[in-house]
């Protein structure tokens, strides 16, 4: 066991927003070490947005995240022999990266070609409340209403 918690790293903010937000988006959406591919990507994807929906790009993809992060998550707990799953609150730092992984995993599933195009698509359905990352959500707060019995053995 640890002698003391691990110190959160500090993450610089991008250099066009000064937001720490993009850069965590950024370290999420990158492959094999290739950070300056990844932000290209960003970048072009959000002047994209800007193009098709008339607003700003960048606020349009803040609202996704906002429409993707959960509320509440459930948590397997083994119980007298059965394994129930509780209904738990989300902690902030986890809803901020369980939004930004599924945003990116659900654009990878796409069918659109390139990279860009399929994170602008799952971009612009997300701010509007649809696409596959914020039908995961909902699908996650389903599980965790149908569950709601279980909540008084929480962890």
């Amino acid at each position: 066991m640890r002698k003391k918690k691990a110190k959160p790293r500090v993450m610089l903010p991008d250099e066009r927003y000064q937001d720490v937000l993009v850069t965590k988006f950024v370290n999420n959406l990158m492959l094999q070490g290739k950070k300056s591919i990844a932000f290209s990507i960003f970048y072009k994807t959000l002047t994209i947005i800007s193009e098709k929906t008339d607003q700003e790009g960048y606020e349009v993809w803040k609202k996704a995240l906002e429409n993707i992060y959960p509320k509440v998550e459930v948590k397997r707990k083994r119980v007298g022999g059965s394994t129930l799953q509780i209904p738990i609150e989300v902690r902030p730092e986890r809803k901020i990266s369980l939004g930004i992984k599924w945003l990116i995993e659900q654009a990878r599933a796409r069918k659109e070609k390139g990279m860009i195009e399929k994170l602008s698509k799952e971009i612009i359905e997300a701010s509007q409340g649809a696409g596959g990352a914020v039908k995961k959500k909902e699908n996650l707060h389903k599980m965790a209403e149908s569950n709601k019995a279980f909540a008084h053995l929480k962890f």
